[in-house]
């Protein structure tokens, strides 16, 4: 008689099979989505979102809604909440199905973000029937990510660049893509926070600072990829003089007529101001007013 007991307790904490509606008043959607039928929905078993509303059919309500129109006429009316391909819900209820859950965290910023205003939703990069939901990896991100953003793709295969091809680097190490409180939904409140977060050896405070490096690592770098050395914006010292135009040198601007007679000029060559200036970003030394040391 206990082991009985026992045995009914058991079959009463387990979840249902999938064909079986953990409510009756679920519709049966596995009796028409079957394995035979539709592969694809029955792979959401092997996930998490698998066990949702007890399994089975729950898990089914759980994210669609309970849909009785389409139980009682499949062929004419659609879930209640549907993701595509044949009938898709406006983007606002796809995601409000997700963020009923996944409402902390990572997409905590998503209402508002820039990606919430171009209308996309969650369905838009992740797919929740998958085992390996290709958005949570870091090749499946950045082809998600690079298939809207065509010139960051193109910025991708200039001469200097982050490593994000050789998969060193990815699109999430800097931007959250459900948003954040600073610009282009990076993760850091600012441009600079976020590039110190790897670039450690560039963070302050110095004794003797560089304004622009202290304000804005964007102002000389582009961080997606630039023809120039270093991710910089411009050749030097092109760079330099926009805005050091005659700072303790002559009031020329150093360009290739530097090179007259064939005569290799330090202010054009090599580094050119970092021949001289080698610590741009700031300077600890008690003679580094100008940066040379």
């Amino acid at each position: 008689m206990r082991l009985c007991w026992l045995l009914l307790t058991l079959l009463l904490w387990l979840p249902p099979l999938p064909g079986m509606a953990a409510r009756d008043d679920i519709p049966n959607c596995l009796g028409c989505h079957t394995v035979s039928a539709d592969v694809a929905v029955h792979a959401v078993f092997q996930t998490v979102h698998g066990g949702l509303g007890g399994g089975g059919n729950g898990s089914c309500a759980g994210c669609h809604g309970a849909s009785e129109e389409h139980a009682r006429n499949p062929a004419a009316a659609m879930p209640g909440i549907s993701f595509g391909p044949r009938w898709q819900s406006p983007a606002e209820a796809r995601t409000d199905a997700c963020l009923g859950c996944h409402s902390g965290g990572s997409p905590l910023h998503w209402v508002g973000s820039e990606h919430q205003r171009e209308g996309m939703a969650c369905d838009s990069c992740h797919d929740s029937h998958r085992q390996q939901d290709p958005a949570l990896s870091d090749s499946g991100s950045q082809q998600a990510c690079l298939s809207c953003h065509s010139r960051v793709q193109a910025e991708l295969l200039l001469p200097s660049r982050h490593p994000i091809a050789e998969g060193k680097t990815a699109c999430g190490d800097c931007h959250n893509p459900h948003g954040s409180l600073g610009d282009a939904s990076l993760h850091q409140a600012s441009v600079s926070d976020n590039c110190l977060q790897c670039h450690q050896d560039k963070r302050g405070p110095f004794l003797w600072e560089h304004p622009p490096a202290s304000e804005d690592c964007a102002l000389c770098h582009r961080p997606h990829g630039a023809v120039h050395d270093r991710l910089l914006t411009a050749r030097g010292p092109a760079l330099c003089q926009q805005c050091h135009v005659a700072a303790f040198h002559p009031g020329l601007p150093y360009g290739a007529e530097g090179l007259a007679g064939g005569s290799g000029n330090q202010n054009v060559l090599g580094k050119n101001c970092l021949n001289c200036h080698s610590q741009v970003h700031g300077s600890n030394h008690p003679s580094g007013a100008r940066l040379t040391r």
